[in-house]
């Protein structure tokens, strides 16, 4: 699990950059810019020897899915949410991981479904709002998409690695950042934004796309082989009150610090029924 709470903890330096230096970036360009350096970092480390064609259109497929759908089905949301709204969405992930864990294992887990449960309420408390919140159906499939498919790429890829315990993590995975890459890439081609970006927005996409995308998803995922899907699930919330303490912290936003100890009391507690969702497993 350590490496989950690297990740997250990586993560929640993100919120706070993205807010400040790429709010104004259209949103196709950020994507394929983060996954084509998450591509190129990963490049030299790619080993196609003794890799069958189908295990590779596979990776390939589950990056395009994980990242690729993600990320383009998540930007698409903000035409139809606001900013928080949008986030306030995406905490229903560990369910979905859950659910799609039991779906394709055959099997229900109990426990594992109550440790998401509680991870979600955990992360409620500190992103739901007093505001008004606009539930309009086209941004709430288009959110319950992007958690869906990352959710599904994390299930597929710990799948695919217990079944094929010769590969080595780093020699395959600029397979993924590949499909996820051409994706991203055409969404960006078909909306054809402007390329002009500033010093610091293009430091910030160094940071997101060699930080927080190349070395944070795949961090995220060789972890993700290493926890059982209930832990995982409950993890996928981590980065928010993360992200919120790292905003109090780092970029002297302002919150409640009884709300933030809260949610992570009840990821605690969600982190606890996981531990017990896997003896019982």
């Amino acid at each position: 699990m350590a490496l989950l709470v690297v990740v997250s903890t990586l993560w929640a330096f993100s919120f706070g950059l993205i807010k400040r230096f790429l709010g104004d970036v259209d949103s196709t360009l950020v994507a394929a810019l983060r996954l084509g350096l998450s591509l190129a970092m990963f490049l030299p480390f790619f080993r196609w020897r003794g890799l069958a064609a189908g295990l590779a259109w596979r990776l390939a497929g589950i990056g395009a899915v994980q990242f690729g759908v993600m990320y383009l089905a998540y930007i698409e949301s903000f035409r139809h949410l606001r900013a928080y709204e949008a986030a306030l969405f995406t905490i229903t992930t560990p369910v979905l991981v859950v659910v799609l864990a039991d779906a394709l294992d055959r099997r229900w887990r109990p426990w594992g479904l109550a440790a998401a449960l509680v991870a979600v309420a955990g992360t409620a408390v500190v992103v739901v709002r007093a505001s008004d919140v606009r539930v309009t159906l086209a941004g709430l499939v288009l959110v319950q998409l992007s958690n869906a498919a990352f959710a599904l790429g994390q299930i597929l890829y710990r799948r695919l690695r217990v079944t094929n315990p010769e590969l080595r993590d780093r020699d395959v995975f600029a397979l993924l950042y590949a499909g996820a890459a051409l994706v991203a890439g055409a969404a960006f081609a078909w909306r054809s934004p402007a390329l002009t970006l500033t010093t610091p927005q293009w430091l910030t996409l160094l940071y997101l796309g060699m930080g927080a995308s190349g070395l944070g998803f795949f961090l995220w995922n060789v972890g993700a082989t290493r926890v059982a899907p209930a832990t995982l699930a409950v993890m996928n919330n981590a980065k928010v009150p993360l992200g919120v303490a790292v905003s109090i912290l780092v970029f002297g936003e302002s919150a409640d610090p009884a709300v933030l100890l809260a949610s992570l009391a009840l990821l605690g507690t969600a982190l606890w029924l996981a531990a017990r969702a896997e003896r019982a497993a």
